[in-house]
């Protein structure tokens, strides 16, 4: 049995789903107040002064907070549907394919959100491992259930997964985070090239 490893956002797609699902629900009104709440921390992080976990918690709870949990997993299902298939890589898709076809255990390994990945998995006929928001009396929290998986990617694959028992796993990412999950796997990508 083998093992397909895909971080997602950059990976699979050709941008940022997250990014694009925050603008999915946002209003008008709404985007303009985050541009004044997060975008001085957007630009940290382009600068390389904030992480990637840091900016993804302080959207999430800007943009999540008191939201109702059913009306968002309704815009996630929808969002899966009509928004994600145009940001897929066709070469991506293809491996994903291709690993279905050689019988191997494929799996999405994402910071992005089970809201919209865990529908498009599902259509794809593949596991996942992501962040899911926490919701409290059907009211979103602002944080990630659990945590933010980004820099526990390796730990939570070592967690769900029994790596030993896999004559061969194979890895495809894109970003520091993903570093650690590459490490786990015989063959690598990063970023469109096999590394090993």
């Amino acid at each position: 049995m083998q093992l397909a490893l895909f971080d997602f956002d950059h990976t699979v797609t050709d941008r940022d789903s997250y990014a694009g699902f925050l603008r999915h629900i946002a209003t008008p009104a709404e985007m303009a107040r985050a541009r004044w709440a997060v975008g001085p921390w957007l630009l940290g992080y382009r600068a390389g002064l904030v992480t990637a976990r840091g900016i993804r918690a302080r959207v999430t709870r800007f943009a999540f907070s008191e939201r109702d949990a059913g009306e968002i997993a309704t815009h996630g299902a929808h969002y899966a549907r009509d928004r994600l298939p145009a940001m897929l890589r066709p070469e991506m898709m293809q491996r994903i394919g291709w690993h279905r076809a050689q019988g191997h255990e494929v799996v999405l390994v994402s910071a992005s959100l089970d809201l919209y990945l865990r529908p498009w998995c599902n259509l794809h006929g593949l596991a996942l491992v992501c962040n899911r928001l926490e919701a409290v009396d059907s009211r979103l929290t602002g944080r990630y259930a659990g945590g933010d998986i980004g820099p526990r990617k390796a730990r939570e694959i070592r967690s769900r997964y029994d790596l030993p028992r896999y004559e061969r796993i194979h890895a495809y990412g894109d970003s520091r985070e993903d570093k650690p999950m590459l490490a786990l796997a015989h063959e690598r990508w990063y970023a469109g090239k096999r590394i090993a």
